[in-house]
């Protein structure tokens, strides 16, 4: 018995992780694809000045993209490589604003459940301590490319 392939949609951003090309929302919000397995996805983000909102915080939308990615990315892993998917719904909860101040946060998806049309799955984003910002779930309707 040995060591199983990795699916397509994993492999994909494992490629895309080890410098074979990046997302350009990611780029222009500066976040990063961190650590990616079978189930999860981990990046890394940066809130600056630049992402405030009117109120001098940092803007739900920025928040609510770095999530979605993490979201998406994790189903992804669970992917064939034929296979696409699009978010039908995002639910974010913010607990704790952010600024510049805030420094490196982190933001880990993970599948929840996988099925032939449609999966679900969870994210956390949390600060350098460990403490938690926003949390939020998404449902995404899968493509399997045979259909």
């Amino acid at each position: 018995m040995g060591v199983e392939a990795p699916r397509g949609g994993l492999k994909f951003l494992q490629d895309l992780m080890a410098g074979a090309g990046s997302a350009p929302l990611g780029l222009k919000l500066d976040f990063r694809l961190e650590d990616v397995g079978e189930g999860y996805a981990v990046f890394s983000a940066v809130p600056r000045a630049d992402h405030y909102n009117p109120a001098g915080v940092v803007h739900g939308g920025w928040t609510a993209a770095v999530l979605d990615s993490a979201l998406g990315c994790a189903i992804q892993t669970m992917l064939d490589a034929d296979d696409g998917y699009s978010t039908i719904e995002l639910k974010v909860n913010y607990i704790r604003s952010m600024t510049a101040d805030t420094g490196p946060v982190t933001c880990r998806g993970e599948v929840v459940h996988i099925g032939r049309r449609m999966a679900t799955s969870e994210a956390r984003l949390v600060d350098g301590a460990g403490k938690l910002l926003a949390h939020g779930s998404c449902t995404c309707m899968i493509h399997r490319g045979t259909e």
